[in-house]
């Protein structure tokens, strides 16, 4: 039988990135002369990439961006956000022991995220994470990114898997809607960066806590 997969987005699913985006994101904007935005300001943005946050922060201090001043800043903003890495991020509580619960279990492991896939293995490897997944694709890996079906089954194919026997996990309406799209059961976690409750979203099913990532959980949704 083909291998079993889980795929995990990385920001506000696997890691709570979001104080190192943000101090990042301000470090870029105090340059240009804005005042530092709030965390809450931000939050539902990680994920969407640094260009929409540096264009919020703008918007929020009621300041135009130009597209060459943009490009500029955005390449600041990965510059420093990449030097810091890991910074203060950290996996979610019981992720770990998530972990090793299905990879015990003889499920594979993934990671399909938007972040760019060289700060996304940058992250991962700082964490000491990277020998669990069999696969790790960013939002340039491919040429189309989620919600884009492709870039779920792009990730499921490198990691040697059956889409068949295939979760995504996810905090965001983007999760939800490239495992839709791609057809396969969702997972949301309502601690992430979505800017609703993640239950509207409507994933297949929510876990509020990594304690709930169980095999038996995994087996239920693909039986569905």
């Amino acid at each position: 039988m083909s291998a079993s997969l889980v795929v995990f987005d990385l920001d506000g699913t696997l890691i709570d990135t979001a104080h190192d985006l943000v101090a990042s994101l301000n470090h870029t904007i105090g340059l240009e002369g804005l005042d530092p935005v709030g965390y809450g300001d931000l939050t539902y943005l990680v994920g969407h990439g640094g260009q929409v946050m540096i264009k919020r922060a703008f918007s929020l201090r009621g300041r135009d961006i130009t597209d060459g001043e943009l490009e500029r800043m955005l390449s600041v903003f990965v510059e420093h956000y990449a030097g810091a890495m890991p910074g203060v991020s950290v996996p979610y509580p019981g992720l770990i022991e998530a972990l090793d619960r299905l990879s015990g279990s003889g499920y594979r492991l993934a990671v399909c995220t938007n972040k760019m896939e060289g700060l996304a293995r940058r992250l991962i490897d700082g964490l000491g994470l990277t020998t669990r997944f069999a696969a790790i694709t960013g939002g340039d890996t491919f040429a189309v990114r989620k919600p884009d079906a492709e870039h779920l089954l792009g990730t499921v194919r490198l990691a040697e898997a059956d889409p068949k026997r295939t979760v995504m996990v996810g905090d965001s309406l983007n999760d939800m809607l490239v495992a839709r799209n791609a057809g396969v059961p969702s997972i949301g976690v309502p601690f992430g960066y979505s800017d609703v409750p993640v239950a509207e979203l409507e994933p297949s099913h929510v876990v509020t806590h990594f304690d709930e990532l169980t095999p038996d959980l995994i087996e239920r949704l693909l039986a569905r």
